[in-house]
């Protein structure tokens, strides 16, 4: 199990009211250039440290944390992307965060070209890595946790460890961690998992919030939004992705007035985790670009 992966110092966890609850996020201090960060689904703002650790102190930095910072039942619709989209633009106004650069990944994809598009961020560039925008006939569809075919599974994930190298034990022989830099899959042990009283390990976003947040992703049709965003968007997409056997990321690019697409060679949905340092590259040409 690796240690003193953490290079430069990790900010504390803060809290931002967005309408009567606080959404936590981490800020990294910069001179200029702000950057807004969103994450995918299940994860959390930690795992961006190896991408923003090379790019920062030249820009500063938010990375809210989407996860359980409001009551959802999975049952019942779960954690709309929608709200979530306006509680980040609140976020934005509250902290008085202007003209930034945003990047999502996955779901934070989808949240960040809702908030451009409807509730008023304004950003001056997006680069939306791997978004999740499904076939339009779905955002048509009711379905239950049981039916969903993410949801399902998420709901269902192993949420107990007996110590930290059970733990990292687990990490490592999945293969949904099989590919992830060793720093981020280090950062995942140490903030996606809370220790507990007696020493075991829970996952800090819980199976039931993750099957929330997937419920929530069907609030929205997103695909009638794209021609609204005005600035550059870049679309990132791994070259091995799952997702391209139903999401089009190149007909997405088509319907943005000024959109790019990139593939990330030998990656897959979870580029962030994969390529950190690719990503952050990817990040300063973009932001040489649209100065």
């Amino acid at each position: 199990m690796p240690e003193n992966v953490y290079k430069k110092e990790m900010p504390d966890l803060k809290m931002q009211d967005v309408g009567g609850v606080d959404l936590p996020y981490l800020y990294y201090e910069g001179e200029a250039s702000p950057i807004l960060f969103a994450h995918a689904t299940g994860f959390l703002p930690w795992l961006w440290h190896p991408v923003i650790k090379q790019l920062v102190p030249q820009n500063q930095i938010w990375v809210p944390y989407i996860c359980n910072y409001r009551e959802c039942d999975p049952e019942k619709g779960g954690l709309s992307w929608d709200i979530i989209a306006k509680d980040i633009s609140t976020f934005c106004r509250s902290l008085k965060v202007k003209n930034p650069l945003v990047v999502g990944h996955s779901m934070g994809s989808t949240v960040l070209t809702i908030a451009a598009a409807s509730y008023g961020i304004e950003p001056r560039g997006m680069i939306l890595i791997e978004p999740i925008f499904l076939p339009e006939e779905f955002y048509s569809m009711k379905a239950t946790v049981k039916d969903h075919p993410l949801a399902s599974k998420s709901i269902k994930r192993t949420n107990h460890w007996n110590n930290e190298e059970e733990a990292w034990a687990y990490l490592k022989s999945k293969s949904l961690f099989s590919d992830w830099d060793e720093e981020v899959l280090a950062l995942y042990l140490k903030y996606g998992m809370e220790k507990q009283r007696a020493g075991d390990l829970k996952l800090t976003c819980t199976p039931e919030s993750e099957a929330a947040m997937f419920m929530g992703g069907w609030s929205r049709n997103p695909w009638p939004l794209l021609d609204k965003l005005t600035c550059p968007v870049l679309v990132v997409e791994g070259e091995k992705s799952e997702n391209k056997n139903f999401i089009d990321a190149k007909k997405a690019v088509s319907l943005l007035r000024h959109g790019k697409y990139k593939s990330v060679e030998g990656a897959g949905h979870l580029i962030p985790m994969q390529k950190p340092k690719e990503v952050a590259q990817i990040i300063k040409e973009f932001l040489a670009e649209i100065i």
